[in-house]
């Protein structure tokens, strides 16, 4: 690959990287808000199947109007890995500044007490599982913010790889001999 076409690359896993990047935290703006409005927590649901079509568009795109209609499958996978990495960069920024400056604890703590109102509503067989996903919500909840942004971020970037492979299958293409 030349210089050119790894700046070409770059610039364009940067750019729709940070529109995948806003696209995420807006829809992480739904999590808090889906607390108390389940159609929000929806939406967020939503949202999120709708990140692998994005990924998808965005690499159309750059194979369309950056790279002349073609695509290697591991051209097509270090634009969307780029992508993917450069979006988990801009979305650790507000991952850090909500969970800093506005969560106070407020979203783990209402997740734990819905799952000790859920405890106390199904049978006792199942309490052991409750007891279980709260443990989990404690220790996540004991993390500084640096440390759940960089939990958090490392889980973008491992979905990121998982996403851009299955995504190079179905967006690359090769030039038909003729």
């Amino acid at each position: 690959m030349t210089t050119d076409k790894r700046a070409v690359l770059q610039d364009c896993a940067m750019r729709y990287g940070t529109f995948m990047g806003i696209f995420w935290i807006i829809k992480f703006v739904f999590i808090p808000l889906g607390v108390s409005n389940p159609i929000l927590h929806f939406l967020f649901i939503l949202l999120t199947m709708f990140v692998p079509i994005l990924g998808y568009i965005y690499a159309r795109k750059f194979r369309n109007n950056y790279s002349d209609g073609t695509l290697s499958f591991i051209r097509a996978f270090t634009f969307l890995l780029f992508m993917y990495l450069f979006a988990s960069i801009l979305t650790a920024l507000a991952h850090y500044i909500y969970f800093q400056y506005l969560d106070n604890g407020f979203l783990f703590e209402t997740y734990r007490q819905q799952l000790e109102t859920l405890k106390s509503v199904y049978p006792t067989d199942m309490v052991t599982s409750f007891d279980q996903l709260i443990q989990a919500f404690d220790t996540i909840s004991s993390l500084t913010p640096l440390q759940l942004t960089f939990q958090l971020m490392s889980q973008n970037t491992f979905y990121g790889v998982l996403l851009s492979l299955i995504t190079a299958l179905f967006v690359m293409k090769y030039k038909k001999n003729i």
